[in-house]
């Protein structure tokens, strides 16, 4: 298992990959990176999670494009009540982790 370092809009992560999917993963980095950006400049401040969604939606709007009208956007599975709650407390944590490191830059 490899680790690659990122930067995601200013923000430094360590992920995992494959071995050989360094490259890969650096440049779907880079894509998040921008849109996040992107995101960032149109909306001004936003905590982490919400930077990544809105480059998430993005990047999604974008493949959309790309597909054209003729294709159907597939059928969403129904949401596991498990992964919702895992997900809903991981965005509750990233919120208190971003308000705590907002308040530490603000303290001189």
């Amino acid at each position: 298992m490899a680790e690659v370092s990122i930067n995601i809009a200013g923000r430094d992560y360590r992920v995992a990959c494959r071995n050989g999917e360094e490259d890969n993963l650096r440049s779907a980095a880079a894509i998040v990176d921008g849109r996040a950006r992107e995101a960032l400049a149109g909306m001004g401040a936003l905590s982490e999670a919400r930077t990544l969604l809105f480059a998430s939606l993005l990047i999604a709007d974008q493949l959309i494009e790309r597909q054209g009208p003729a294709t159907a956007p597939p059928t969403p599975l129904p949401p596991d009540p498990q992964v919702v709650r895992r997900v809903d407390a991981l965005a509750d944590r990233l919120e208190r982790l971003a308000g705590d490191l907002e308040k530490t830059a603000a303290t001189p």
